[in-house]
Formats: C-alpha cells, structure tokens, sequence
C-alpha cells in the first residue's frame, strides 16, 4: 500500500541510487549539506533522486527525474574543506508528488511503491529466465566474483533480486533510471531481461572481435615459425639467408676486377665471415658496407692523361685568362709526365685573395688533362675523422673524405681540388690538418690508410690541388709538402678583357638573355671597373653585371624593343650610383696624413696613416686597432725621429712636452704587419716639422732604429691597390727591387718607383 511522506530532496548528479544498496556520498552544495542535516534531525530518511543535467549547480524541479529512492542514512561524517561525506541505503522507490522550494534546502511530498511479494508461476519462469542471462553475463565478462551469484540464486524476492542485478551492471544513466522507473516488479524483470540479452550480445561480439585478433596474432607467429624452418632448409641447401646470391655476386665482382693481393684476401675473409653470421646479428650490415666500399675503390683503375700539350695549352688560356705561372706550371707537369709516367703528381697550393679564380682553375686542370674532377671542401672542418674516416667499430661509420672522393670520381688519379685549407679548425677530436700531413706528402702518400679501409690506398698518382687566401693561416709542416703558386690581384685591363671574354656571356645565360637582348656600349665594363668595384678578383664585377642584366630582363618582359642598349650615361638606371666617385689621391697634400700599403686575405688595400701633434707629457698615443707589431713600428719610428732630431731641427726635448697620437681610420677593422714602419715615421716627421706629404705617393716598408728600411712581402698585391687608388709613385725597399717585374706591365709603366734603404730617401721623396 502506497504511503505519502514529506522528506528533504538530495539531488544526485550523475549517479541514482537502487533500493537496497548502500553507498558513499560526497555532498558540497549548501543546499544539499542542509537537506541532510534536516534529515539527522528528523527520522534521517531522505529522498535521493537523479539530474537530468549533471552540470546543473542548482537544480529545480525541471532539472530532476520524478522517480527516486527513499534512503536512510546510516552515517554523516564532516570532511576538511565543508563537505559532508554520507553513507545511505536505499529503502524503496519513490515518486516526487510535490515539491517545495524552502530557504535553506528543497522539500518532496513523495509516495513510496515498496516491492509486493509475488509467488506466481510466470513470475518464477520470468525471474529463473533472468538469472540465467545474468549467470551467463558474469561468465562472458568475468567483472564478478563467482560469489555474487551465489548470492543471486538464493534469493527469493524478485524485485530486490532485480535491483541486485541492475546495481552491478555497467549501465548509461538513462539505462539505469528506466529500471528504477518501472514500478512493476514484472515489467522491472522484462526490461531487466532485453537489457541482460543486449549486453550478452555485445560481449559475444567483443568476445568473436577477440578470437580473431588473437587468432591473426597466432598467424603472425606461425609464418615466424615457418621461416624460421625456411632458413634451416636453406641452410642445409647452402643457401644462408637468401645471402649467397649477394655473396656470389661480390665473388664474380673481385674474380672480374684488377685488385691487389691483399684486397682481395681481405674481402674473401669477410665474405666467408659473412656466410657464417645469423641475419640478425647487427654486423652482417657492417660487414656489406666495408665489401662493397672496398670492391667500389679504385685501387688500379686510372684514367688515361691528356699528354698533348697544345690541346692543354688551349684549354687553359680558353677557361682562364692571365693567371701564366700557374699555366706554366700545369705544362711543365704534363711534359715531365709524358716522359716519365710512373712518377708523382705534384701538389700544387693556389694562395691568393677570393675570386681570382683558384677553384674555377682546377675544374680547367682537370679538363686540361683529362682526368676526373674531384672536390672537397675543408672550410670549418675541426674533425680528424673528416679525413682519415671513422673506425668501423663505430656505429654509422664512412670512409674520410679523401677515400670517398676517390671513390666517386671511379679512378685513382684524378684532379683532386682541397678547397679552402687555411680555413681548418681543430678541437678535441683531432687537428685535421695533422691528418693531412700523410695525404699531401710525396713519400707517405703511396700507402695512405683510412680509418674505415684500413688497408693500404695509393695516392701518389692524384693531381692535388689545393687553395687557400692566406697562406699565414696553414701550419708550417703542411705548407712544407706543397708547392707554393701565388695569384695576385687583376689589373683593369685583366678585369675588363675577363668581362668581355667570360662574365657578360654567362650572366646573359644566367638571366634568359642572349646577344641579340642586350648591348653594352664602349665604356661601360671600365666604368663598372673603375666605378663599381675596388676588388682583387671579379666576383662583385660578375654581380653587378647581373644586376645590369636582371634589369634589361624586367624591361623586355614589360615590352621594351629588344636590344637593350646600356651605356655610360644610363648606367645608373641599370646597376645604381657609382660606390666610388673618387679616388683619395685627389684629395690635397696634407701635414701629418700619409698612404701606406698593406696586404689582406682579400688583396691589397692602402693604409691611410694620420698623425697629430698635441701639447702634453711626451706621450704615444695609437689608435685603429693595432696589432703588437705595427705598435713596435710606431714606437721604433719614433726612437729614430728622436735620435735625427738636430738633423729635423726639432727641439731636444720635443717628446717631452708634446703627445704624438697615431691613428689608422676603420678603428673596427683590427690591423697589423710589419710592412708600416717608414708610413709611420713618415707621418710624425711631416707633423712634428709641419711639412705637408705629397698626396699621390704610397709607401711600404719596415724600419729599424737606425732609419734603415727593411724589405717587405706581397709587394704586387699592395701595388695594385695603391694604383687602383690613383697613386703616382711607390716607395719601396731596396731589397724588394726585384719583384718589380711581376708587376703587370700596363701598370708598371704608369707609377715611378723609388727604392729606398734608409728614412732619408724616403723623406726626400715623400715630404714636399
């Protein structure tokens, strides 16, 4: 018999609660800690019921299912942070009559529906049909202890044997309060049965989903299985692994080809290595590699040399224009080579500043003797192993650069260009150059070892070449094995008839253009010259006729009439203003301001000198970065000037009450060398006697205290900066008469040269 009562409302949020099972709960909400205070203080009956929506904070009587659980609390207990944990058990089903909105909590007037005892036949059948489902539920999924279902037999009440097995189900919400909605213990049990045969559906499914992942897994090892038997057939056939094809094919390989005695050894003991290993075992990768690097070698295959010397003699002056001595020395290997085969190549070194043409150069030599061309970079290389190779014994282990170059190029004497030399580094893993003492030495080089080959590899017959902008920066031993070819600077003449013979065709190739698009007019190459550019090879020059053409290929594009003509007054619209307007030589003659000479990585440079007279303490003051030795030029100059001082009518005691400040414009460029001594000297003697130097002449030379001038190096460099510049005279050592003649004859016809050995010949000639 239905009975109504008046109970406080705990709304559930996610969960509902069947009759007869007892729970924990976790209750924050305000209004929810007070209805279950009013409950203690009642007879501790509450009304639980389930959210329709879970994230409603404060639910009304819409938010809420209308069927619920009485329950009673048997537990309150106060946790740390206000919230009340609860432990309940449900009484009966409920359903919500009335429902009042209090201050503090919400109030239900509920009727409760408690199960009838219901001891008919159907009601048997249908409840043994359950439990069956539900034994069988518990034997698929096996989320039950066997025990629960003892419990489940024995009980003769249908309505809490269908709450019992409801409450261990993994049901949807939804699921669950459709159950607690069913009144009827008859319709209850129905529904409880559909739910029982869907859920055993699904785990059948599950369960045939299973098999066959597991039987596919069972596949997987029986083809391992079956393999695994494969490779024992072929075992016992001779067969290793499916290898003796790969095995038999290097066999024919070293049969077939011209390889020394012991390389062959070497390989029929790693062949037979590799017949004996397992598939698996990591080395057999190894193993390969190292084969076939050392079948791939070039131990006796050698190109064919070019030993027509007229044919090589076009080829040269056709690629490169000047650049003699180095022309000269290709010939005369060529020569000797055709005499005498079976001797070395030489190794010859380029040193001189950047785009003068020194890699470009060994592309020509190969072609000039008709060997392959082989090139390899050394600029910022740190590591010994980039050269000798890494041992095998390390994991991803190659052959060094020199082996794998020989390796590509397919012969063993080919061209072989090291790029950049005076650029390599070093750290803790070795000083490459050391390693290259071996590669680059006549009487080491026959029997050069690599880390990686391990074995003997002849480099005796391979053209080296190598480059370098400073030849300072190479370490003495390594400098000592080569020979020494010095590129200077281009003249004007050189530059434009470069221009002419090779730049302006491959920038108009570059950028689409052919001879019938554009014209340059008479003139503009040496305004590019002389206007553009202040370099010592063409590397900017080629840039800025790029940049002419790149200009004439927007314009024809657009629809201009082809040719495009470019001339000395509509230069700027193609390339811009000219960088330099001037040269510093038409500046006037000045006290205490003096061009000097010096040589860089990059060529030759003048270094403007400036020097101030000031009242003080006797003091030397240098400025513009200088390096220890140009300081010792100053202070040595200035010794000089002290003990010539009766002879430069300067008062005896001039360093004592005057400050001398040296100073070399372009502070942030660090400069130094031996070569500015008399520049020095010069520039304090104009400024302590006031006499003005003459602003077209240029110097270079050392100084000693006595005012001898001492000879210097890299004269034609510094010569052909200084004329570049528009000076008129050069002075020079005396010792350095002799390398006037490498000068180029159309600049040294234009500048008077005036060797000097002490101070007084080059003050006589500087000072106006």
């Amino acid at each position: 018999m239905a009975e109504n009562k008046t109970l406080p409302l705990l709304p559930l949020r996610g969960m509902m609660i069947f009759p007869y099972m007892m729970i924990h709960l976790d209750a924050g909400r305000e209004r929810s800690m007070a209805a279950l205070e009013q409950a203690m203080v009642e007879d501790r009956e509450i009304m639980l019921t389930a959210q329709l929506d879970a994230e409603v904070d404060e639910p009304t009587r819409k938010d809420l299912y209308m069927v619920g659980t009485v329950a009673e609390i048997r537990q309150l207990v106060k946790m740390p942070g206000g919230t009340i944990r609860v432990l309940v058990e449900g009484q009966c089903r409920a359903i919500i009559r009335d429902y009042r909105e209090l201050e503090t909590y919400a109030e239900v007037e509920v009727e409760e529906f408690p199960d009838p005892v219901d001891t008919s036949m159907e009601m048997e059948a249908l409840t043994r049909a359950v439990i069956h489902q539900f034994e069988e539920w518990v034997r698929l999924s096996k989320k039950i202890p066997p025990e629960t279902l003892v419990s489940v037999a024995i009980m003769d009440d249908a309505g809490r044997l269908a709450d019992l097995i409801a409450s261990h189900l993994n049901l949807k919400l939804e699921t669950r309060q459709e159950l607690l909605a069913a009144i009827p213990v008859h319709d209850r049990l129905e529904t409880l049965y559909q739910i029982l045969t869907r859920e055993l559906e699904i785990l059948k499914l599950e369960q045939k989903i299973g098999n066959k992942v597991r039987r596919q897994m069972d596949k997987i090892q029986k083809d391992y299985y079956l393999r695994e038997q494969i490779k024992a057939i072929r075992e016992e056939l001779g067969d290793k692994d499916g290898r003796t094809e790969e095995i038999e094919t290097a066999r024919s390989l070293l049969k077939a080809g011209d390889y020394p005695d012991l390389v062959r050894r070497v390989v029929e003991k790693e062949l037979r290595r590799l017949e004996g290993m397992n598939n698996m075992n990591a080395e057999t990768s190894v193993i390969r590699n190292y084969v076939d690097c050392l079948l791939d070698l070039p131990w006796t295959n050698a190109s064919e040399d070019n030993v027509d010397l007229a044919e090589a003699e076009k080829i040269l002056n056709r690629d490169h224009y000047g650049l003699e001595k180095v022309k000269d020395r290709i010939l005369d290997y060529l020569a000797v080579h055709k005499l005498a085969q079976d001797k070395t190549a030489p190794i010859l070194c380029l040193v001189g500043p950047p785009g003068v043409g020194k890699t470009s150069l060994a592309a020509s030599v190969a072609r000039a003797t008709g060997r392959k061309f082989v090139r390899a970079s050394l600029g910022g290389v740190r590591d010994e192993a980039e050269i000798r190779g890494h041992r095998r014994t390390y994991v991803g282990a190659m052959p060094g650069r020199i082996i794998e170059g020989i390796r590509n190029a397919g012969t063993c004497n080919p061209v072989f260009l090291l790029d950049e030399v005076d650029k390599l580094d070093m750290d803790y893993r070795g000083d490459p150059s050391a390693a290259l003492l071996e590669v680059l030495d006549p009487a080491q080089n026959r029997t050069f070892s690599d880390h990686y080959v391990e074995l003997p590899f002849d480099l005796s017959h391979v053209l080296w070449i190598v480059t370098a902008n400073n030849l300072g920066n190479i370490p003495r031993p390594l400098r000592d094995r080569m020979e020494i070819i010095t590129l200077s600077s281009y003249t004007e003449i050189e530059k434009l008839e470069i221009a002419k013979r090779y730049l302006v065709a491959r920038q108009r190739g570059q950028n689409g253009l052919s001879a019938k698009d554009i014209r340059f007019g008479a003139g503009v190459l040496a305004e590019m010259i002389a206007s553009y550019t202040r370099e010592s090879g063409v590397r900017e020059l080629e840039r800025i006729i790029g940049r002419a053409c790149r200009k004439a290929a927007r314009r024809i594009v657009e629809g201009a009439e082809k040719p495009i003509r470019i001339s000395k007054k509509n230069l700027t619209d193609f390339v811009g203003k000219p960088k330099f307007l001037d040269t510093k030589a038409s500046r006037k003659p000045q006290i205490g301001v003096v061009t000097g000479m010096a040589w860089t990585e990059v060529g030759g440079t003048i270094l403007p000198t400036e020097v101030a007279v000031l009242k003080g303490k006797g003091k030397l003051i240098l400025t513009g970065q200088l390096g220890d030795v140009m300081q010792e030029s100053a202070q040595a100059g200035l010794t000089y000037i002290r003990s010539q001082s009766d002879r430069l009518n300067l008062p005896q005691d001039f360093y004592e009450k005057d400050d001398i400040h040296i100073h070399l414009p372009e502070g942030a460029v660090p400069k130094d060398g031996p070569s500015a001594g008399i520049t020095m000297a010069t520039a304090m003697v104009s400024a302590l006697t006031q006499r003005k130097v003459r602003s077209d002449v240029a110097m270079t030379g050392e100084i000693t205290l006595r005012g001898t001038v001492l000879p210097i190096g890299g004269l034609k460099e510094k010569v052909l900066a200084a004329y570049r510049e528009g000076m008129k005279t050069i002075i020079l050592p005396k010792d350095n008469e002799k390398d006037i003649e490498d000068i180029p004859a159309s600049v040294r016809d234009k500048l008077e040269f005036v060797p000097v050995e002490s101070m007084d010949q080059v003050l006589k000639t500087a000072l106006m």
